[in-house]
């Protein structure tokens, strides 16, 4: 204030009203009052949300976040095989060849001769080959599902089972006996890199929804690995909780959020949080529990019990099993997959040389099929879906 105002009682009075009124228009954040003249404080940013991680580079967008089988819906055919007839593509391990059954008249109509002990048949990545694991001939036969034409035998080591990665770069080799991924061309399976593992017997896996992981079950040794796609490396290892364990079949969720573990001797599912990758639990299922297939509608598993000749239901809103259908007069349902349509789920029986074709809605048994000695991972053939993962037929 200018020096020649004097101080009086009525000034002070003055200035006092003008102090109190600027501190009314400057409020803090928490006043709920305003003025005419004023605007209430904006409340602080809210920290923003972590984004969740980009997916494995050249894989294509995931189609429904809720549900990654979304594309597998019942005759979503893609055109790379929409003109494939339908068959059923039996390996026989005992027989060293491949029973092709017409799904119409549950008849088989031509037998394939192949290497020696072949395992699974498996759709290629891009979905226009069909390749048979000739375990002990260390071979793949390539089949041409449009004319069901053997090619020409290709030499690899080992091939228990076989995997594409979900942006089709590398087809992966499970050498369950030579201990070792081996990640090859996935045209012409000329080896890139082979990652050894620890582990003994690799056989099944599954990719996690964004592609950049997969986890593996190593069968003889009990043991689940998990694998960065990317840079080709086992980033965890872990022995299961049960003495004697011996994983088979590996299955992610609709929702991307859990993988399921069949385990033979455990006689159940492991259930596993596969990005913290802690220990699983167990759901019992049933004797010899093998095989893992998700229903066209992407709500139920159906899970093959080998060793008591029945298939136990999993409802995944649920949360539980709901059903268990038994194979009249017994059987051994091992590895396998759904119709086109979803209508009829079709298994190998791994010990009594026969296929058996169940109805879906019911559970009745279709058809019991004699085949070639013990078969093992059949493909159904042709499945909707945008690519292939490989084993059977896991499809995205």
């Amino acid at each position: 204030m200018p020096p020649n105002i004097p101080l009086t009682k009525r000034t002070i009075a003055l200035l006092g009203g003008v102090l109190l009124a600027l501190l009314a228009g400057c409020g803090s954040p928490g006043d709920k009052a305003e003025t005419p003249h004023t605007k209430a404080a904006a409340p602080p940013p809210k920290p923003h949300k972590a984004l969740a991680p980009a997916g494995l580079p050249g894989m294509p967008p995931v189609l429904d976040p809720r549900d990654i089988y979304a594309a597998d819906r019942p005759g979503k055919l893609s055109p790379a095989v929409r003109g494939f007839p339908s068959r059923v593509y039996v390996p026989n391990t005992n027989s060293n060849n491949v029973s092709v059954i017409d799904p119409a008249t549950y008849k088989v109509i031509e037998t394939i001769p192949v290497g020696v002990q072949p395992q699974h048949v498996v759709p290629s990545w891009d979905m226009k080959t069909l390749w048979v694991n000739n375990n002990r001939g260390h071979t793949l036969t390539p089949i041409d599902p449009a004319t069901g034409v053997a090619g020409k035998a290709v030499e690899v080591h080992d091939p228990y089972n076989l995997y594409f990665t979900p942006n089709g770069k590398y087809a992966i080799v499970m050498a369950s006996l030579d201990r070792e991924l081996v990640f090859r061309d996935p045209h012409s399976m000329r080896p890139l890199k082979t990652t050894p593992v620890s582990c003994y017997g690799v056989n099944h896996a599954d990719f996690s929804a964004d592609g950049r992981y997969f986890i593996v079950s190593c069968e003889f040794s009990g043991e689940l690995l998990k694998v960065d796609t990317e840079k080709m490396e086992v980033i965890g290892r872990q022995k299961l909780p049960f003495h004697g364990a011996m994983p088979q079949d590996v299955k992610l969720s609709p929702d991307g959020r859990t993988f399921y573990i069949a385990d033979m001797m455990a006689h159940g599912m492991w259930v596993l949080d596969g990005d913290s990758f802690v220990t699983p639990g167990l759901l019992p299922t049933g004797k010899g529990c093998h095989g893992l297939y998700i229903s066209r509608d992407s709500r139920e598993m159906y899970i093959s019990n080998r060793g008591e000749g029945s298939i136990s239901i999993f409802d995944f809103k649920q949360n539980r099993l709901t059903k268990k259908w038994w194979l009249p007069g017994g059987g051994s349902p091992d590895m396998g997959g759904v119709s086109a349509d979803g209508k009829v789920l079709w298994l190998s029986g791994r010990y009594n040389s026969e296929v058996y074709a169940i109805d879906t809605a019911t559970g009745e048994q279709l058809a019991r099929i004699k085949v070639g000695g013990g078969p093992h991972g059949l493909a159904v053939y042709p499945q909707p879906g945008r690519y292939s993962l490989g084993h059977t037929g896991v499809f995205r």
